[in-house]
């Protein structure tokens, strides 16, 4: 799980960005090395973490782990949560369902003997059938009255509970004991087809039964848990969360004695493991090509952007830990605001979008990591979950004649008349000839191919299950305005000029002169992009992006802003043409999508509510199609309609996926079932250092 960007949320469900416009038939390409005819394939890449059989992993010991935060809460349910609230709660409390290898939910054993739905008419009624041994720390049965207190403080219908999201239980009608203590009966109001997405985390009826324990009583300390560690403290001044063993967990005993979460700043984590003092990290790309030299014999080579034998046998304590890769369940983006400006105009934005080649940006990101680097074919999900299918065609691939048509089409012509602009001397237009490498161009110097071994996504809309209500109870979890936090929370960066505009970009290779204009004025974009140092990778992928569209007579104009202003005073407000972040894909996309995609409407003061789509691009066939599939019980059905809800959105061209995103984690070499864990859910109670005569098996992660 990236911290960085999208882990698990605090049910097993996430979100996503934005959309537009009419049909166009729905194209299912191959996806490359699926050798099935399932549409949603398989996971690009697998798991990577030294799994061990317990057998062979020591009893005790403490693990520290490396995380962006203390968390300001550990209610996964308010504004303010985060990644590492998400942490916590997946190993102390309760969820009814977990992720499995390829991003689908999958019942819990140590909590579910079963779940169902049992009737449909006159009402959905799901029924639950707990695990009999499944009790709270203080010795009670989970049951039904923990159930229904965590419905009556997300329901919605009572505002002194300070909740994030209340998607699936404002369709609850009641909740009630079923035929034994070990049996709960939820009856839904309204159809709900994502019921497997609730009760996850489970919270205790001590945190849900009231305003103030749920507001306040749960943010620094769970007195009451259920899982195979539980909170010990939370210690600000340390800047660490301890979990502790719990002796109370009736399943397999956990492995390690404590976990200790430090919170560790991105670009301190290299420094943290030279010194020894955190055995797993998250780490950028540089820092992981670092540990990866440590660990090899010189004269070697590594996958980790192609090093030889230079700097190769590196020794010292980066030599104790190994980089353990996997691809994140997020995709980074290129967002096209369409509230205004040549991008209202859909022809533009698929001109934009036929400039592209998706391809070749997945590569720059993802080949010199030794990943599989195929460009992400949907919205809505990612290769080898259930809704996947790669969509792309409703809109095209690369088409640099097509783009030109388009844009021809919608009056942008190349040397038309231009409005008189004054300009310096030696000012160069965007699109001139120039040095790319060049500090003047706000772009870095790495070169094609040549990221410069930086994480991408320091700007992951809401990833880490942070939770916020936005209007009309739309879920907030994934806003941007929360994510101003995420500076904070992962990346403490820092750098670059605040609000400073770089000069005009440079022209790709056999670009045309000229520049296209229309009413008197040249197409130029506005790139909107952080300015810190762990966003190299996003820049130079935006400097690639600026030479496709160069290509076929679209100009950009970057404008490289701190980071904490990035999506608080720009992607949330709309202040760009252009920008690059990404989005956790979610094993509940009718539920967790919409929000993002939705139809912007104006609000009773007279503004837009957008909820989470920043591109404010939207449509009524696409909120009717995920209504449908969030209504629709027939799990195949709902599949279906999310399908081709995200072929409208392809369609739309209002947002363009690009890649999955890497996940690094540097962990030692002796730590089993830990690492970089891709879809799954991490089982905490496997964790564990290695007894000394044992060996970690095979690693399988890139598949």
């Amino acid at each position: 799980m990236s911290h960085d960007g999208a882990g698990p949320r605090p049910s097993p469900a996430v979100l996503r960005s934005a959309a537009f416009l009419a049909a166009g038939v729905l194209a299912v390409s191959a996806l490359t090395g699926c050798g099935s005819d399932d549409a949603a394939g398989k996971p690009l890449a697998g798991q990577d973490i030294a799994p061990a059989a317990r057998a062979r992993v020591a009893d005790g010991g403490t693990l520290r782990w490396a995380v962006d935060t203390v968390p300001e809460t550990l209610n996964t349910f308010q504004a303010d949560a985060d990644a590492t609230t998400t942490l916590i709660a997946q190993a102390v409390l309760p969820s009814m369902y977990r992720l499995d290898d390829s991003g689908r939910p999958a019942l819990h054993p140590a909590y579910l003997e079963s779940a169902e739905v049992v009737d449909t008419e006159p009402r959905q009624v799901v029924l639950y059938k707990l695990n009999q041994q499944a009790v709270w720390s203080d010795g009670r049965e989970i049951g039904a009255a923990d159930f229904a207190a965590q419905w009556r403080a997300l329901s919605g219908k009572d505002s002194a509970y300070w909740t994030a999201r209340n998607a699936g239980y404002d369709r609850i009608e009641r909740i009630e004991r079923g035929g034994s203590d070990l049996e709960v009966k939820v009856t839904f109001g309204r159809p709900y087809a994502d019921w497997k997405s609730l009760f996850s985390p489970l919270y205790p009826k001590e945190v849900m039964g009231t305003p103030d324990s749920f507001n306040d009583g749960a943010r620094t300390r769970l007195k009451v848990t259920a899982g195979p560690f539980a909170v010990q403290r939370v210690d600000r001044r340390k800047r660490e969360v301890t979990l502790v063993r719990s002796p109370r967990w009736w399943g397999e005993p956990a492995k390690l004695s404590k976990i200790v979460l430090q919170a560790v700043p991105r670009e301190r984590r290299a420094e943290a493991l030279a010194a020894g003092t955190v055995d797993l990290a998250e780490v950028d790309a540089a820092t992981a090509r670092r540990v990866d030299l440590a660990g090899r014999p010189r004269g070697t080579g590594t996958p980790l952007q192609g090093a030889t034998a230079e700097g190769a046998g590196e020794t010292g304590a980066l030599g104790r830990y190994e980089v353990r890769k996997s691809l994140e369940p997020a995709y980074t983006q290129l967002a096209l605001n369409g509230a205004g400006g040549p991008l209202a105009d859909e022809r533009v934005r698929r001109a934009v979008a036929r400039a592209l080649d998706r391809k070749e940006l997945a590569e720059i990101v993802l080949e010199p990591l030794g990943l599989p680097a195929v460009p992400v074919g949907s919205h809505l999900a990612l290769s080898g979950q259930a809704a996947y299918a790669d969509n792309s065609g409703a809109l095209g691939g690369e088409d640099t004649k097509e783009a030109q048509a388009l844009l021809a089409d919608a009056g942008w012509v190349r040397g038309g008349p231009l409005k008189e602009r004054r300009k310096k001397e030696g000012e160069k237009a965007a699109g001139a000839e120039g040095d790319p490498a060049s500090p003047e161009t706000g772009t870095p110097g790495a070169g094609p191919g040549e990221p410069d071994g930086e994480d991408d996504g320091t700007y992951i809309v809401g990833e880490d299950g942070k939770a916020g209500e936005g209007p009309e109870g739309g879920d907030r979890s994934r806003d941007p305005r929360s994510l101003a936090q995420d500076g904070k929370q992962h990346v403490q960066q820092g750098g670059g000029a605040q609000g400073a505009y770089a000069p005009k970009g440079t022209a790709a290779p056999g670009a045309a002169a000229g520049p296209l204009a229309k009413d008197g004025q040249p197409l130029t974009l506005r790139f909107v992009l952080p300015a810190g140092p762990g966003s190299r990778t996003l820049h130079t992928v935006a400097d690639r992006v600026a030479r496709m569209l160069q290509r076929v007579g679209i100009r950009t104009e970057t404008a490289k802003v701190s980071d904490a202003s990035y999506f608080r005073d720009h992607i949330a407000n709309g202040e760009y043409d252009l920008a690059l972040y990404s989005w956790p894909a979610s094993a509940f996309p009718a539920t967790d999508a919409r929000p993002i995609y939705a139809k912007p409407v104006p609000a009773a003061d007279g503004s837009l509510n957008i909820e989470q789509n920043y591109t404010r691009v939207g449509t009524d066939q696409v909120d009717q199609l995920f209504e449908q599939a969030a209504a629709t019980l027939d799990e195949e059905e709902s599949r279906d309609l999310v399908r081709k809800a995200d072929s409208r959105i392809w369609a739309a061209a209002g947002s363009i996926p690009l890649y999955q995103r890497p996940q690094l984690t540097a962990a030692r070499r002796n730590l089993a079932n830990t690492g970089a864990f891709g879809f799954r859910t991490p089982v905490y109670e496997d964790m564990g250092f290695l007894k000394k005569a044992a060996r970690p098996s095979p690693r399988t992660s890139a598949g």
